[in-house]
Parts: structure tokens; C-alpha cells; sequence
């Protein structure tokens, strides 16, 4: 386990707000295995991101790798991004003894591990020099310490970028540049600017300014290339002062001193503005040690004293503070910034991705920080503005990649239903959503997925608008039918908001179009029904534990059909019949968790279809409070972070995605979980025992837990007694699994959690959502039907576009007749089932599949009639039982309801 670094070490007692919370910050955490987090130094969604740049022959996305050669400390970096890397511009190189050739390979290996905590960084070269890094918002300071013999160097090579190494035509380019050295009565620094391309978003040129100043008077020289941008060559090495070129240039810096400071400074609007930067916030004289108190105290201040707690647990401090760091190093500040146009709105970049972060992240961005938040809400409706579509991704001033639906849609709708007004134009952002749900974006052409656009909006919506499904003609056509339907949800919020009836009345009828994607015979583990890819023919056969390449242009992206069947949580009644009650779907999801059933799933999660290290299964835990099992929701999100998150460079389960995972484990580590686009918190179990939470305006909320022995006797144990007992609501006693964000958030609260080792029946009336005995699901706000419906009324009824007739296969779409259908995978009918339409079997196996069919049913009706009369109390209790418990009375239940039989399930 990493440990807590020196500087910050501090006594484990008393209240946190008293101490420099900075000190359980480890920002090496999720740097290696794939988390690609940035550890260098940063201050809050800082412009700035100092750091290192190594190479191993892989892609370096934050800069930093455990292993490899020093190729520069560059000012600009991403946190927790995939894809392929993004800038690592602006840098500067030490390097000892004599330089021929500046565009050589100057690289060197590490000494010894790079050190890392919140304001401070400090790398060890093999070549005897160290390197330490401080940082404000749009400037870095470097301290460079030349212990080896030789003359002191430091190459400022304005061609640096981080490569990439992928073959996916992601790599960066640099595409020209220039560097003034300017002697301003006996000072000398340098300015000028450098111009780039692509990057994980593919985007055009942007330019980025820079100004640099040593305290140390240097002698100099520039460098040109001979044009070969990917080699070199050298065409001039001299004294010139100033160079301008496509071809690569930069300076090295001579220096007498063995101790040399370098303050500098960036700009995306112009040299003399970076040069304001660096002067402004790091002023000649200011020390490292002083930039990195000052780094250290914007953080306690603005975010880790947002949340407080009197425990001195160090994992969980760690786990807790070092979490809330990483997930305020990006989106990036750039107010001021913004070279495309001139606005009184604030504007934010470097948004990777709203497909990653708009579950977990962006509603606790809202909770921690209300005024950034509004302020990032009018910078995406400023975007669209000026740029015709909000962002689903962006960076360096571009749109890009749009990997599903626009769900931006997702985020405006979650900050409309809870309440973000202030400076907010609602009737613009509406507008703007609208955009992404009726205007298709002209294709980018990207090959990764040619057959639309992936740089913002919903490239596939032609299928979505005239057949209420999306086909095969556009890649990821699955998973983006289900974000669709999500986003069309978003909008039927807004629209009800803002009184637009007749929209509203749309859109909700659109965010129910996942449902004709719903195959009810695709078969997988002892369990029918999943989404399935279809075009105008039908349904095309599809494994459920399989998606193919999962990439762009495959029907799932990145995600089993397994996990996606389960994501129309606006519409969870439905997904509930459909699957068969809420007995199966119980059942179901146990069998998501269930180690060795995903064959190509990881061995470090035990195989399960739960993947906890990506975004599309984050919601899948807490499901089971729809089904009457939040004891289940606790054991299932419990287990997941206690065994895949670690304060340790390789303590996340994936990559961050710019602090996705990390807000995932927050959540769990609070006890709530939220529901995007809605209202609704799913209740977890808090891991603090007493855990405040600042709000804003003076408001917090408060949560307290008392952990309780077996039998509500005792001091309970913190590793066995998570499940809920009891909870108090100011003072009133909480009868449901969920709350709403007016019930704690909007004015705080105070929430006292009684914890124990067994689940509760009495809390919440869990466990009896079938039994008519009071449990209260959480809302399903996009379903007309019950959760009892039968999947036939729903099947035959599906949603279609305004103006389609009716299929014969109830369907969306244009009328078919049932010769469409020639048996195997269809539409409507055998696929589907229940539909009233013709259908025949062509073939011997059809007649096998048919009479296959016919005797399933019987089975069913023989199972149904043997559970109708169950009614046996002590069973009741032994199927609530904890997982792993013994059932005494197993024997009484028929048929058995317990998930404990895993023979069974």
C-alpha cells in the first residue's frame, strides 16, 4: 500500500477539518494497471497539469508511466483518458554535458521512484539531475538541481507532444511553431507558441502560447529541423533570437548555476497573456515551497474540506480524499481562455467523456461544488451556442467522440430536475437538446466508424426517428438505442418543466423506443430476453455474453448485451416485466454477479458479467432496490470497492475516465447512489460513522452511523455490519430505500443510519415488493406499465414514431407483412414472441425450436402453479438471509426462492 507521504503524515485523531486533509491524498493512485490518472501537480480543474512525460513504446495518456525514459516535464496533461494521449506540450528538458543535436534522443531512465503528493512532484534522472514541480491554475514552476559534472542544459523543443503507438490515426502532430529569446534589460526568457493536431478527439490545429523565465542568466542557442517532422535532422543550430517554422524548433538554455529555477507560464490566447499568466500567479521570487502551501490550501478549501469526518480509519481517509482529487483535476477551467469566441459565459474543456461521467460524476460535481457546476452547465449550452451541438466530449476546443448517445441531454436534464437556475438559460439549453434529438450532425468520417458522425449529436438518428429502432447501418446500433432512449428522457424532463406539453408528451414516448430493441427469445444462462441488434428484416442473432469487438462499428460498445439490457433505468418497470417479474429480475441480476459465467470476462473480477471497471455496469448493483433487495444493492457495491478499489498506483478497476471510477466509489463510500436525469438516490450504506457533507450556502448533510452486533445487540463490526436497520430522516423515521434530492440536499439533512450484520426486513418493508406489504420501490417515471405487466401486452404494444402505422409485429416502422419474416431471427413474432402475426416453421429445426418453445411454457405453468400458494413466513426470512448464510428451513420453499443456490440460479 502506498504510503502517506511525509510532508502530510498526520495523526489519525480528532476531527478531519483540523488537519491539512491534502496529507491523505495520494496522487500516484490508479497511475499504473490502466487507471492512466495524472499524479503530477495541478490546482483544482487547473489549466495547468505539470508533470513528466515518459517512454515506454506505449501510450503514456497522463504523461506518466511507473517505468521508461524521461522525454521532458510538460505544463499541459489529461487525467484517467483513453483513446490515445492529448497534449504534453510545452515542455522543458534537463540535460548534462555537451548538445550536438537537440532534436537527438535525449531520454533518460529514473534513478529512482518518482514522488508525489497534492502541490509537490519531484522525479530522480539517471544523469544526476532531480527535477521538483509546483503549479497554479496557468502557471508551473520546475526546480532543476544538477548534481552530475558537465554543462547544465535545459532543451525547450516546442515539436514535444505525447506519441501514440496504437495504429489507430489518433497520434498527435505537431504542426509548426515559433520561440522568441528576449533580453529585457539583462533578463532573459522566452515566448512564443506551438500548433497541434488530433489526439482521443481528433481534433483539428489548436495553438497554445507559452512564456518562460529562468532565475539564472543563461546563454542560449535556437534549433530548426530540416522539415521531417517525425526525424532529427537538424538544419540550423545557432544564436538566432527568434525562429518561425512548420518544421521543428525550439532553444536550449546553458547555465552556470547547479540550481535553476524555471517559472512559466501558457495561454491559449497569446504570448503576452501567457507571460501575464506566469507573472500574476508566480511572481519572480516566489519559492517552490510557496507555490505548493498555496496549491495545498486551494485544495483543503475548495475541495477536500467538502466532505469531513471524525473517523481515522487511513484507508478509507485515503480512499476518500484521494478520490475527490482526482475527480477535480479535469474538466479544465479555461475562462478567459477560449480563442473561438468572445462570451460572457464561463467556458470549460477537456470533458472526457459525458459517456463516462454523467452517472456518477457530474451529479457529484452538482453536490461538491453547486457554483462550478452551474458554471459548467452555461459553458456546454455556450458551446452549442457558438458551435451548433453540446459536447459529449471535447478538448482543445473541439467536439469529439461522441461514443453512444448525446448526453450532454443527460447531464442538463439531471441539473434542470434539481433545481440549477441562477444565470441558466433554460430555454437555450432546451433548445440545445433539442438540437441533438431532431438535427442529424454532418458526418466526420471517422474510421473508426465511418457510417456516422462520432464528433457530437446522435449520428444514427434517421433510423431512430423513422423506424423507433436502429439498425445495422450505424455502427454501435444497441448500445446507442438504449443511451437514446435515455437522452430522449432527459428531454421529456425539461419539456414537462418548462411546460412544453406537447414536446414532453414526444419524447417520453421516444425514450421508450429501447423497448423494440428487446428480443424476448435471445437466450443466455437459463434466461430470455435481452436487447438485441435488428434491421428492417428482423432480429439478427446475437450472443449475450458476446459484443463482438465491442469498438465503434460493432452493435455493443464496449459492454456485453448482458450489461445493456439493464440500462433503461427510466424505464425500469418495463425492463422488470419484460424479464419476467420481479422475482427473475432478482434472479437476473444475481446472475450478473455470479463468478465463471462471462467467458471472456477478467479474471481479476472473477469472470462475472459485472464489470466493475466500466461505466455501463456502474448502475447494475444498485438495481436491486427496483426488486425489493437493497440489502442485496449494499453486498453487491460493497464487496465491488472493497475488492477493486485501492489507495495504490494500481488501486482502480480501470481506467479512471477522468474520475468516473473514482465518483463511482464515492458514492459508495457516502451510501447513496443517484439516478441520472431524475430526482431519485438509491439508499447504500455509508462506510463513515459520521460523515459530513458542505452543500453550499451554509447547508450540509450530515450522516451518522451506529453499528449494531447480531440481533441489535453490541458494538457492531465495520467489516460484517453494513446492512441497514434503521434510518432517521431529520428526526423522523425513513420507510423507503430512496430518498429525493428535496429531501436531503436541497435544504441538507441529517441521516442516522443503524447498521447491522444481518439484512433487515422491517427497514423499508424490504424484501416484500410482490407480498402487498408496504415496500415502496424507487420511481419508474418513464413506465405506463407495471412491474406485474405481462411481457406479451408489452411486446405488443411497442412505442413507434409519430406517423408510423402500426407493424404486424407491433413494432415501430413501416407496415410489413408477415412474408417478411422467413422464419429464424425476426422483428416481431418468433424472436420477439407473442406477436399476432403469421409464422411457420420452414425447416426441421424450426419445428424443434417450436415444439421446444411449447414445452418451456408448460414447464412454467406447472413452476407458476407450484409457488402460487407460498405464502410460509420462515421461508420468507431464510430467502432475505445474507448470502453465504446457512437456510435453515430451505426446504419449506417451493419452489426454492433463495439466491444462495448458485446450482440453481
Amino acid at each position: 500500500m502506498a504510503a502517506i507521504s511525509p510532508l502530510g503524515l498526520l495523526a489519525f485523531a480528532g476531527f478531519a477539518l483540523s488537519a491539512d486533509l491534502a496529507g491523505y491524498v495520494l496522487p500516484l493512485t490508479g497511475s499504473s494497471n490502466g487507471g492512466n490518472t495524472f499524479p503530477g501537480v495541478s490546482r483544482p480543474f487547473g489549466m495547468v497539469k505539470l508533470g513528466p512525460d515518459l517512454y515506454t513504446g506505449s501510450d503514456s495518456y497522463s504523461g506518466y508511466q511507473p517505468t521508461g525514459n524521461f522525454t521532458g516535464f510538460s505544463m499541459l496533461h489529461e487525467s484517467g483518458t483513453g483513446g490515445a494521449p492529448k497534449y504534453g506540450v510545452v515542455s522543458q528538458m534537463p540535460v548534462l554535458g555537451d548538445i550536438d543535436n537537440p532534436l537527438a534522443d535525449h531520454s533518460v531512465p529514473r534513478a529512482a521512484p518518482d514522488y508525489a503528493e497534492v502541490g509537490y512532484y519531484k522525479s530522480s534522472l539517471a544523469s544526476g539531475i532531480s527535477v521538483e514541480l509546483a503549479a497554479t491554475e496557468r502557471a508551473g514552476l520546475l526546480n532543476y538541481t544538477f548534481e552530475g559534472t558537465g554543462t547544465r542544459n535545459i532543451i525547450v523543443d516546442v515539436s514535444h507532444v505525447l506519441p501514440s503507438y496504437r495504429g489507430m490515426g489518433l497520434e498527435q502532430h505537431y504542426l509548426g511553431g515559433n520561440i522568441s529569446v528576449i533580453n529585457d534589460q539583462g533578463t532573459i526568457y522566452y515566448q512564443g507558441s506551438g500548433s497541434y493536431d488530433n489526439g482521443w478527439n481528433r481534433a483539428p490545429e489548436w495553438t497554445v502560447f507559452f512564456c518562460g523565465y529562468f532565475d539564472s542568466e543563461p546563454t542560449f542557442k535556437t534549433f530548426l529541423g530540416d522539415g521531417d517532422n517525425t526525424g532529427s535532422g537538424l538544419a540550423q543550430y545557432s544564436t538566432e533570437s527568434e525562429l518561425n517554422s512548420t518544421a521543428r524548433l525550439g532553444a536550449v538554455f546553458s547555465f552556470n548555476a547547479s540550481t535553476v529555477v524555471s517559472r512559466v507560464g501558457v495561454s491559449f490566447i497569446s504570448a503576452d497573456q501567457a507571460c501575464d499568466n506566469v507573472n500574476d500567479q508566480i511572481p519572480d521570487g516566489m519559492s517552490l515551497s510557496a507555490v505548493r502551501d498555496a496549491t495545498r490550501q486551494v485544495w483543503n478549501s475548495q475541495v477536500l474540506s467538502k466532505i469531513t469526518t471524525t473517523d481515522t480509519d487511513a484507508t478509507n481517509l485515503q480512499l476518500l480524499y484521494t478520490s475527490m482529487y482526482h475527480m477535480h483535476l479535469i474538466p479544465t477551467n479555461k475562462t478567459g481562455e477560449n480563442p473561438l469566441w468572445t462570451s460572457s459565459e464561463p467556458y470549460y474543456d477537456d470533458i472526457f467523456t459525458l459517456w463516462d461521467l454523467f452517472r456518477c460524476s457530474t451529479p457529484l460535481f452538482h453536490v461538491l461544488q453547486p457554483v462550478a457546476y452551474e458554471e459548467y452547465i452555461r459553458s456546454l449550452i455556450d458551446i452549442w451556442r457558438h458551435e451548433g451541438y453540446l459536447p459529449d466530449a471535447r478538448s482543445s476546443f473541439y467536439n469529439g467522440a461522441t461514443q453512444g448517445g448525446s448526453n450532454a441531454d443527460n447531464v442538463l436534464a439531471d441539473a434542470y430536475v434539481k433545481g440549477v437556475r441562477g444565470k441558466v438559460n433554460w430555454e437555450d439549453g432546451y433548445a440545445a437538446m433539442q438540437k441533438d434529438a431532431e438535427v442529424t450532425p454532418a458526418n466526420n468520417n471517422d474510421p473508426r466508424d465511418p457510417s456516422s458522425s462520432t464528433k457530437e449529436g446522435r449520428g444514427a438518428l434517421p433510423d431512430w426517428l423513422n423506424y423507433g429502432y436502429i439498425t445495422p447501418t450505424y455502427g454501435r446500433s444497441v448500445s446507442r438505442a438504449v443511451e437514446y432512449a435515455v437522452n430522449d428522457f432527459g428531454l421529456y424532463q425539461v419539456a414537462k418543466g418548462l411546460g412544453k406539453t406537447d414536446d414532453a408528451e414526444k419524447y417520453l414516448n421516444r425514450s421508450r423506443f429501447w423497448r423494440n430493441h428487446w428480443n424476448a427469445n435471445l437466450s443466455s444462462l437459463g434466461f430470455s430476453g435481452f436487447l438485441g441488434p435488428r434491421d428492417t428484416d428482423g432480429f439478427i442473432a446475437q450472443d449475450p455474453l458476446s459484443c463482438g469487438g465491442c469498438y465503434w462499428g460493432d452493435y455493443y460498445y464496449e459492454a456485453l448485451p448482458w450489461e445493456y439490457s439493464f440500462n433503461a433505468h427510466h424505464d425500469i418497470n418495463t425492463l422488470i416485466a419484460l424479464t419476467g417479474g420481479v422475482h427473475e429480475f432478482a434472479r437476473r441480476l444475481e446472475m450478473v454477479f455470479t463468478p465463471g459465467k462471462n467467458p471472456t470476462g477478467s479474471p481479476a473480477f472473477n469472470k462475472t458479467i459485472f464489470n466493475p471497471g466500466n461505466e455501463p455496469s456502474f448502475t447494475t448493483p444498485y438495481l436491486y432496490h427496483f426488486a425489493g433487495r437493497p440489502d442485496l444493492a449494499v453486498l453487491r457495491s460493497r464487496t465491488a470497492a472493497k475488492a477493486y478499489y485501492h489507495p495504490t498506483p494500481d488501486g482502480l478497476p480501470g481506467n479512471s475516465d477522468a474520475g468516473a471510477m473514482e465518483t463511482w466509489l464515492l458514492w459508495a463510500m457516502i451510501g447513496l447512489y443517484p439516478i441520472t436525469g431524475q430526482t431519485t438516490f438509491l439508499i447504500g450504506s455509508p462506510w463513515f460513522s459520521d460523515l459530513t457533507i458542505s452543500l453550499g450556502g451554509g447547508k450540509k448533510l450530515h450522516i451518522t452511523t451506529t453499528m449494531v452486533g447480531e440481533g441489535g445487540k453490541g458494538p457492531g463490526d465495520p467489516n460484517s455490519a453494513f446492512y441497514v436497520q434503521l434510518l432517521m430522516i431529520n428526526d423522523k423515521r425513513w420507510t423507503k430505500s430512496w430518498v429525493t434530492w428535496n429531501d436531503i440536499f436541497a435544504n441538507g439533512a441529517e441521516m442516522e443510519f443503524v447498521l447491522g450484520p444481518e439484512p433487515s426486513l422491517d427497514w423499508a418493508n424490504a424484501g416484500r415488493p410482490q407480498r402487498g406489504q408496504g415496500y415502496e420501490p424507487p420511481p419508474s417515471p418513464a413506465s405506463e406499465f407495471s412491474v406485474d405487466a405481462k411481457a406479451s401486452d408489452i411486446l405488443e404494444n411497442l412505442p413507434r414514431p409519430a406517423g408510423q402505422e402500426k407493424r404486424a409485429d407491433g413494432a415501430a416502422g413501416a407496415a410489413t407483412t408477415a412474408e417478411t419474416w422467413d422464419g429464424g431471427q425476426s422483428p416481431g413474432g418468433d424472436e420477439d414472441g407473442n406477436r399476432t402475426r403469421t409464422w411457420y416453421p420452414k425447416t426441421t429445426k424450426d419445428l424443434a425450436a417450436a415444439l421446444a418453445g411449447l414445452t418451456g411454457l408448460l414447464l412454467g405453468v406447472l413452476w407458476i402453479q407450484r409457488r402460487k400458494n407460498y405464502t410460509d413466513r420462515t421461508c420468507l426470512e431464510a430467502q432475505f438471509a445474507p448470502l453465504g448464510a446457512a437456510m435453515t428451513k430451505q426446504e419449506k420453499c417451493e419452489p426454492p426462492l433463495s439466491f444462495h443456490d448458485r446450482e440453481e440460479v
